[in-house]
C-alpha cells in the first residue's frame, strides 16, 4: 500500500462525501479509490468511514485521523513548493494572535504592508490579551511580550519594552507624587488581571535589588488599555508597557514615576508552535516584522 496515495484518497473522500468523486479527482477508479481505504483501515486497525449505499459518513476515529491528514498534505505541499523554489510566493491564512493594543497599534499597519506585497497571503487574527494556546487553539503564530517559558514553542525577539507607571498631572497634583516604590501603597493603583500576583508590583534599585510592593485600588481589568485611558483621566495609577503608555506621555496626558526604580526591558516575540514545522508563510512574514521594525521597538522608557 502506498500510505501517501492512499490519505490522499481518504482525504477527497471526506471533502467530496463520495467515493466515486473523489476516485474522479484523483483519476483513479471507484474501486481503486475503495480499496486504498480499505488497506489504511487494516494498517491502522481502525474504521475510518461508514459506509452504505446512499452515503459516506466519517466516524470519530476518522474525523481525528483526517484533520491529522490534512495537515500532514498541507505541509508536504508547502515543503515542495519550497524544494522548487516556489515558497519565494507564500499562499494560505497565517492564524495570527497577539495582545490587543499591540495588534491595533503597532501589527496591523504591517499585516496592511505585508498584504500589499504578499497578495497570495490571507491573515486570520484574534486579539486578546490572555496567554492563547497556539497548539490546542491552532494558531500559527503569536506576537508576545515576555519570556517563552516552554520548550514546546520556538521564538525569534522582535524588540523590547519596558513598564512604566504612570499618572496624570491632575492625579498628582491631587493626591502627590510618589518618590519611592513603596508610596505606591497608599496611592489608587490598577491591578491586571494576566499577571501573577496581580496586587505585587516590582521594581528594581540601582543597586540591582528587587523591591517588591503590595498594591489596591478601585479598578482592575484585562486590558493595559482601559488602564492608560482610566490613569489619564486622573483617577488613579498604571503599570503598564511603553508600547501602551508611551503616547499618553508625550501628549502630556500622562508623567512617568519612579524612572529610578525601572524594571529591565521585556523582550517582544515572535512565538510559533515548532521550529520543524514552521510554514514558508509563516516564516516569511516574521523575516518581515524584523525587517521593518528594525530599531523602533527598542525600549522608549
Amino acid at each position: 500500500m502506498d500510505r501517501l496515495t492512499a490519505i490522499r484518497v481518504f482525504t477527497q473522500v471526506v471533502d467530496s462525501g463520495s467515493f466515486a468523486k473523489a476516485a474522479d479527482r484523483l483519476g483513479l477508479s471507484s474501486s481503486a479509490a475503495s480499496r486504498q481505504i480499505a488497506d489504511l483501515e487494516t494498517h491502522l486497525q481502525a474504521r475510518l468511514l461508514n459506509r452504505t449505499t446512499r452515503r459516506v459518513s466519517v466516524t470519530e476515529s476518522g474525523r481525528a485521523f483526517y484533520e491529522r491528514a490534512v495537515q500532514l498534505l498541507a505541509d508536504l505541499e508547502e515543503a515542495e513548493r519550497e524544494a522548487s523554489r516556489a515558497a519565494a510566493v507564500p499562499r494560505g491564512t497565517i492564524r495570527l494572535t497577539a495582545a490587543i493594543t499591540l495588534g491595533v497599534r503597532h501589527l496591523a499597519p504591517l499585516i496592511s504592508a505585508f498584504l500589499a506585497r504578499h497578495p497570495g497571503v490571507a491573515f486570520d487574527v484574534s486579539l486578546s490579551d490572555r496567554i492563547v494556546d497556539l497548539v490546542e487553539e491552532g494558531f500559527d503564530l503569536a506576537v508576545r511580550v515576555g519570556s517563552v517559558r516552554t520548550e514546546s514553542l520556538a521564538a525569534r525577539k522582535l524588540g523590547e519594552t519596558r513598564l512604566l507607571v504612570c499618572a496624570s498631572p491632575d492625579y498628582l497634583a491631587a493626591h502627590g507624587t510618589p518618590q519611592v516604590p513603596e508610596d505606591l501603597e497608599r496611592h489608587n493603583c490598577f491591578t491586571y488581571e494576566y499577571v501573577s500576583p496581580r496586587d505585587h508590583w516590582r521594581f528594581r534599585d540601582a543597586s540591582g535589588r528587587e523591591r517588591a510592593v503590595r498594591v489596591k485600588g478601585n479598578l482592575h481589568s484585562n486590558n493595559g488599555e482601559l488602564h492608560a485611558e482610566a490613569a489619564a483621566g486622573g483617577i488613579g495609577i498604571a503599570l503598564e508597557p511603553d508600547l501602551i503608555l508611551v503616547p499618553y506621555v508625550r501628549e502630556g496626558r500622562l508623567v512617568p514615576l519612579l524612572g529610578e526604580y525601572l524594571s529591565p526591558p521585556l523582550p517582544i516575540y515572535a512565538v510559533y508552535p515548532s521550529r520543524k514545522h514552521l510554514s514558508a508563510k509563516v516564516r516569511v512574514f516574521i523575516d518581515f516584522l524584523v525587517e521593518r521594525l528594525g530599531d523602533s521597538w527598542r525600549s522608549a522608557a
